[in-house]
């Protein structure tokens, strides 16, 4: 798969729906792009100088390297973090690594509007080492001989500089349209559910349930995939757990989770006590690789099975949201729902049981209402 032509030409057709009657009123574009997903270009040409390191992808051969130069437990200490990317890469010792400067998805594609290569924002840098509380690189990475790849951090929604001139007359762009630093996809999300004070949380529920919390305090344990990035002067904290969406489409088709779902009364408690995984191994709330996924009993009516299901996992939302106030963060005193099973209300109802907390299907809910509201940020800074 050629990712980087894909990328790019899905840029650019995003670009050509905008319609026509509207691109004279476009004043700010930024975008979100997956989080640790890693190129690495030639810093004069802007040739990428190898496949890009997809999100998912991990480089355990960097990983002893990186635990050695790093505290332990930080964000990086992650076989799949942008910085063991880099490691991984930089020990090919290919002619020329010297001339090269690594970027993030949505960088590059960022760069690809306002042609300053080498920008970053504090979001995407968090996982190869950036510290956005000191707003510098530390110490322990910038001694190192690839700290040169490093990208200039700004904060997201910040002007990089005007639309390129080629692209601005290619689609009708007002002269003064500007490019802004972006952020990850997930932290866009957060964004656009408009949850700005502490307190405030966000849980995903699709594939996976992934948390986020809103705090005046940061936390980080890589044990747990739990880090802290920097929005403002406030931390979103986020953890992510195994269990969500894709065991339920294991067990049950999309009709019958809206057929059971209505038979299910979401004021009584399930009895069952399971922990619903596709297969071993956890992380958050519990740090568990070999965590086995707990299924059973199946009792003999798919209604009581799948309340049950929808409980355990809300029992481990509700675990997450109590680890992190355990390891400092403001107590969630409100949670939104984004993902595919904010449309289940009576998931919903069991879940507010189960947290002892209000709980609401976010608003908006795509990244990129997030991104625009980058944009928008950057905007008024003009």
């Amino acid at each position: 798969m050629d990712w980087v032509s894909s990328w790019k030409a899905t840029l650019f057709s995003l670009l050509e729906d905008i319609p026509i009657t509207l691109r004279s009123l476009v004043s700010s574009i930024s975008l979100d792009g997956t989080s640790a997903t890693t190129l690495i270009l030639n810093s004069e040409s802007g040739e990428v100088l190898c496949q890009p390191f997809l999100y998912n992808q991990s480089c355990p051969d960097a990983l002893p390297e990186v635990k050695s130069i790093a505290p332990a437990n930080h964000t990086v200490c992650s076989g799949s973090s942008t910085l063991c990317k880099l490691v991984s890469w930089w020990n090919l010792k290919l002619p020329n690594r010297e001339s090269a400067v690594l970027l993030h998805q949505a960088d590059w594609l960022l760069w690809l509007l306002h042609g300053r290569l080498g920008v970053s924002d504090y979001n995407n840098a968090l996982k190869v080492g950036y510290d956005p509380e000191s707003e510098s690189y530390p110490s322990w990475l910038i001694s190192q001989p690839y700290s040169q790849l490093l990208p200039v951090v700004q904060a997201p929604g910040t002007s990089i500089g005007n639309l390129k001139d080629s692209i601005r007359r290619q689609f009708g762009f007002p002269d003064d349209c500007i490019v802004c630093t972006g952020t990850t996809d997930s932290i866009a999300a957060f964004l656009a559910a408009r949850a700005t004070e502490p307190g405030k949380a966000v849980t995903s529920l699709g594939s996976t349930l992934a948390i986020k919390l809103l705090s005046t305090k940061r936390v980080d344990d890589a044990r747990y995939g739990v880090y802290s990035h920097r929005l403002d002067d406030k931390w979103l904290v986020g953890g992510a757990s195994n269990t969500g969406g894709a065991i339920l489409r294991q067990l049950f088709s999309d009709e019958q989770l809206e057929r059971l779902s209505r038979e299910i009364n979401p004021t009584v408690a399930s009895p069952l006590d399971y922990y619903p995984l596709k297969s071993s191994g956890e992380r958050f709330p519990i740090a568990d690789p070999n965590l086995a996924p707990r299924l059973l009993p199946r009792p003999n009516s798919d209604v009581e099975y799948l309340h049950g299901i929808l409980e355990s996992i809300a029992r481990i939302e509700g675990k997450g949201y109590k680890l992190l106030k355990e390891m400092g963060a403001t107590e969630a005193e409100e949670v939104l729902t984004a993902g595919g099973g904010a449309k289940n209300d009576k998931w919903i109802k069991i879940r507010e049981r189960v947290l002892g907390l209000p709980v609401s299907k976010a608003v908006h809910t795509e990244a990129s209402y997030g991104a625009s509201l980058l944009a928008l940020k950057g905007a008024k800074q003009k």
